[in-house]
């Protein structure tokens, strides 16, 4: 099923004060919800959903002071993915400091009222998943709000979809990139130095190097020597020399010959 995407001129979104900070990737994405009191009324009554983005825009327009409604796109119970700062722009819902790495997904459902998220709204989330890969460059990680940051948010049921792979419902696997290679696919930001980068994309990917034939620590941090290592890779290749991990080298770490 193609995205039933709800843009902003459609659900008659405020004009953001100001211009988004820009993503070209990120680690993936984190799911959320609303928190607080949620109308099980919703379910039956889709400009109820209409309505309720737009008081979410509102609240953090005006009462957080945001610019714009802090998610990248929100999802309601009818599987129709509404577009909020949209992919490629920075979101602003998870965290001083964490919004960089993954975009932000809400799912209408809160803590009280309407706390379980129906089959439409966990394929909507996945919809919105693989839009923003398509799109905005995300990576695969599907990790909710409180990973990193503390709080309850998305709640114990969507939490422990996303701690289960969030599967598609019926037993369908979760969404894959376009494309999909055998071998670990991109993580979804560019690994350089400096700054110094760390992570477990980064000893993967130095572990790969290592039975390459490479003299690289697997410490997962991308530090000068895993700099060195990768411009002596992209020279060997014939890639552009850079010293950083992008898409393209990264692929070509595990798709050429290992000698």
């Amino acid at each position: 099923m193609a995205i039933d995407l709800v843009t902003r001129r459609e659900w008659g979104a405020r004009a953001p004060r100001g211009s988004y900070g820009r993503l070209s990737s990120t680690r993936g994405v984190k799911v959320h919800y609303t928190g607080g009191q949620v109308s099980p009324d919703i379910v039956n009554d889709h400009a109820k959903c209409v309505a309720m983005v737009r008081a979410i825009q509102n609240f953090h327009m005006d009462g957080n002071g945001w610019m714009d409604v802090g998610y990248s796109m929100l999802v309601c119970p009818h599987r129709k993915v509404f577009e909020g700062r949209g992919p490629n722009h920075l979101p602003a819902a998870n965290g001083a400091g964490l919004n960089s790495d993954h975009y932000a997904v809400l799912g209408m459902i809160g803590n009280a009222g309407l706390t379980q998220p129906n089959d439409a709204l966990l394929n909507g989330i996945l919809d919105a998943v693989e839009y923003l890969r398509d799109k905005g460059g995300a990576g695969r990680e599907i990790k909710g709000h409180r990973d990193g940051y503390s709080t309850d948010c998305p709640g114990g049921p969507l939490y422990a979809w996303v701690k289960k792979g969030a599967p598609r419902p019926g037993g369908g696997e979760g969404p894959k990139e376009p494309g999909e290679p055998s071998y670990p696919p991109f993580p979804g930001r560019v690994l350089k130095y400096p700054p110094l980068m760390s992570g477990e994309d980064v000893r993967t990917w130095q572990r790969q190097m290592r039975t390459r034939g490479w003299s690289l620590d697997a410490d997962g941090l991308y530090g000068e020597r895993s700099r060195e290592v990768c411009r002596g890779f992209q020279k060997e290749k014939s890639l552009q020399v850079t010293g950083a991990v992008d898409r393209v080298t990264w692929d070509a770490s595990w798709k050429a010959p290992v000698t």
